[in-house]
């Protein structure tokens, strides 16, 4: 029996990303290895070159950067491995991902708002831009149909607006806007669960300084009907970078809410201010060392001249205790 080259069979994966165009600096980028076989991979990310020394090890397809920095950009490779002794595949095409500070011109708006929501319930995601939203559609990514448009069947669409009239948990996904150019909005993780806790939190990144509220929201039944009522909330007054994270809430009798990522962003005109603020204290800095500096000169110099003087005095006195 003839065997057939291992390598002709080595399958290469796709690398795809949740986030078409260029990622805003504080949002979170989901990248995806897609293999066309059975199940039982485990993933390797390489980001620049592709090394095995500098790889990062998942047990899903999927990697996520929770908040992306302008550090994040740059190519990355994936590939995959399984089996005893270990079974490789090729390293995929290279993914470029770029980082801006500028906003996109789109914003996908999701109503009623938050990322987490229950089965049965109805959802509508609008693409607004401040001239005209004309042009674009509604896409997302799911682990099982993959990149598909709200015309597809998942959803109905009315102009820029795809509406969903009863969600599943098979609606869980990333999910933006897209135009006929290319040009896309940031991605939005939506998470449909079949439990009875879900926890309300922000659609888009928070800005740091302002408030942020978080709901802890919970189905009630009764007798006639099926209603949804708040359980508690979390006030953070004033947010900053280090509350980004992963937040759930618990009902005591109802169980736990999914989780979902907290990310928090810096406005350009809060870093300009911060940056402002720094700088005068460097001047401020600066201005003392360079006082003390001088302070310092002048009495050395002033030392000096003493020394000198007193040098020239005694050897006077020295010459004429010799006459």
């Amino acid at each position: 029996m003839c065997a057939s080259s291992p390598t002709a069979e080595t399958p290469k994966p796709e690398l795809t990303s949740s986030h078409k165009g260029a990622a805003l600096i504080g949002n979170p980028v989901v990248l995806y290895c897609k293999l066309d076989q059975s199940a039982g991979w485990k993933f390797y990310w390489s980001k620049h070159t592709q090394s095995p020394e500098n790889e990062t090890k998942t047990e899903t397809h999927s990697y996520t950067i929770s908040s992306v920095s302008v550090s994040d950009g740059g190519q990355y490779w994936c590939r995959a491995e399984r089996g005893t002794p270990v079974y490789y595949t090729h390293y995929s095409d290279a993914l470029w991902i770029n980082v801006t500070g500028v906003s996109p011109p789109v914003s996908l708006m999701v109503s009623p708002g938050g990322t987490q929501h229950f089965i049965t319930d109805s959802l509508s995601l609008n693409c607004e831009r401040q001239s005209h939203s004309a042009g674009w559609r509604v896409r997302r990514y799911t682990h099982s149909e993959k990149v598909s448009d709200c015309s597809s069947g998942w959803g109905s669409v009315t102009g820029s607006t795809c509406n969903i009239s009863s969600l599943s948990t098979s609606h869980t996904g990333v999910y933006w806007c897209e135009s006929e150019s290319g040009e896309s909005s940031n991605p939005v993780n939506i998470t449909v669960t079949n439990g009875a806790v879900i926890l309300q939190s922000p659609v888009h990144p928070a800005t740091e300084e302002d408030p942020l509220i978080l709901h802890c929201l919970y189905h009630h039944l009764k007798p006639s009907n099926l209603s949804t009522q708040t359980t508690g909330e979390m006030t953070i007054r004033t947010v900053s970078k280090s509350d980004e994270g992963l937040y759930h809430c618990k009902h005591p009798e109802r169980g736990e809410s999914p989780q979902s990522w907290i990310s928090v962003r810096v406005e350009k005109n809060e870093l300009i201010s911060l940056l402002k603020k720094y700088l005068s204290y460097l001047v401020i800095f600066l201005y003392f060392c360079c006082h003390n500096l001088n302070i310092f000169l002048s009495y050395s110099a002033t030392s000096a001249q003493k020394s000198t003087k007193t040098k020239v005095l005694r050897a006077e006195t020295d010459h004429s205790s010799l006459c």
